[in-house]
């Protein structure tokens, strides 16, 4: 048929005659519209099919918004609208063909660096993405941080959320990594002010990390400066940090924030890595084996507490918020550390543990122990130590 209709226009052509598509259409049974287009076509058959839409097409929209936003990459875009419309059939190899066919997002060109790898339970790299910039559904701005933690041979990560950046949450952000994985050989980090200060070039570690690496057993190895890809592997887990961006002005406060980046979290250990082959998650239960326990939990714990240093003087009680509690007395003149921890209030000298009290409203809070050490060394009959020592501390309850 169409071989027909084909033949007829030539012929018209040479003839120069102008067709009636109309009563050519109803002749051949075919639309009026496609013989015009033999006609302008000089009677070829066109083999070019029109081009099929994409399933991505009902988004389109979302995607053009989503990759305008500052900082979001391909990759970002897709978890973002994965996490938005859950029920749809997602594939990033098809999105990211989608978005590049229609031009919607230009490529980003990567500079190469060498990799290195470490042995299970090597290092952990750490690094802070700062000052992220979002709004809540309601237009509040909402800055803050991210602490990002990558262990080198897994590439497991973790996530952080922090306000601000001091040395204080430096090392909470860090504990709360360490007390879910134990302890790797070394951590490794740039010169960051929560860290280090530098004077004339030199660079000198803070005092607070300084006992941190005594009390851990463990020291914070720094980059040399201007070397990210020292710490490559947590510089990646940047790049995971910028799946947030999409939820700008999607997000309804702090809470659901906080919710949004164990979520992210949570995918990144679980998607493939580019290098290993395998998802972080995998090679972390391998890893996990590789990490040391840590040798004083409560020490580190107290490190997220109020700590106050005293001079234990001769009366064995070191004074916390108004109140006296005793210490054993060889440690007179030495200088302890009180941290208080819920109810309870720990007294160490350098690692040891030397006292423990719950917290108390009494001036004075002996523990007997130690009130009859410091009675021992005074003029009394030994056999009336313990009457004298019990008689004397409940008059000192009664005060």
């Amino acid at each position: 048929m169409e071989m027909d209709i084909i033949a007829e226009l030539t012929i018209m052509k040479q003839l120069n005659v102008k067709p009636n598509f109309s009563d050519l259409s109803r002749k051949y049974g075919i639309d009026r519209h496609t013989i015009k287009k033999y006609w302008e076509e000089g009677g070829k058959i066109s083999k070019q099919r029109k081009k099929r839409g994409s399933k991505y097409d009902a988004f389109k929209d979302d995607v053009i918004i989503t990759l305008s936003k500052p900082g979001v990459n391909i990759k970002a875009a897709y978890e973002f609208l994965k996490d938005k419309y859950p029920s749809f059939n997602w594939n990033y190899s098809g999105f990211r063909d989608y978005v590049s066919d229609n031009q919607l997002k230009s490529n980003i060109k990567i500079e190469p660096h060498l990799r290195y790898e470490t042995k299970p339970g090597e290092d952990l790299q750490v690094d802070w993405k700062e000052s992220i910039k979002l709004h809540d559904k309601q237009g509040n701005d909402h800055l803050f941080n991210v602490f990002t933690a990558t262990l080198g041979y897994s590439r497991q990560h973790f996530f952080v959320y922090s306000l601000t950046k001091t040395t204080e949450d430096f090392l909470r952000c860090l504990i709360d990594v360490l007390k879910q994985i134990g302890l790797p050989k070394k951590i490794v980090t740039d010169n960051m002010a929560a860290i280090v200060s530098i004077r004339n070039g030199t660079r000198k570690k803070h005092p607070k990390i300084v006992a941190f690496e005594k009390d851990i057993g463990m020291k914070i190895k720094l980059c040399k400066p201007r070397t990210p890809e020292t710490k490559g592997k947590d510089e990646s887990a940047n790049r995971f940090i910028n799946w947030i961006m999409p939820y700008d002005y999607e997000f309804k406060d702090e809470n659901e924030l906080i919710s949004i980046i164990q979520r992210i979290e949570s995918k990144c250990n679980q998607e493939v890595n580019k290098t290993t082959g395998i998802p972080p998650i995998v090679l972390f239960s391998k890893e996990k084996e590789y990490l040391r326990d840590i040798p004083n939990k409560l020490l580190l714990e107290s490190y997220l507490e109020e700590m106050v240093e005293k001079v234990v003087p001769s009366t064995l009680l070191v004074s916390y918020k108004g109140k006296g509690y005793s210490v054993p007395p060889n440690y007179i003149n030495k200088r302890v550390k009180i941290y208080q921890i819920d109810n309870e209030l720990y007294i160490y000298c350098n690692n040891d543990l030397i006292a423990t009290h719950e917290i108390s409203n009494k001036s004075f809070n002996y523990k007997e122990e130690h009130y009859i050490q410091g009675l021992s060394s005074k003029f009394i009959d030994p056999s009336e130590i313990e009457r004298v020592a019990r008689e004397n501390l409940d008059r000192l309850n009664n005060l």
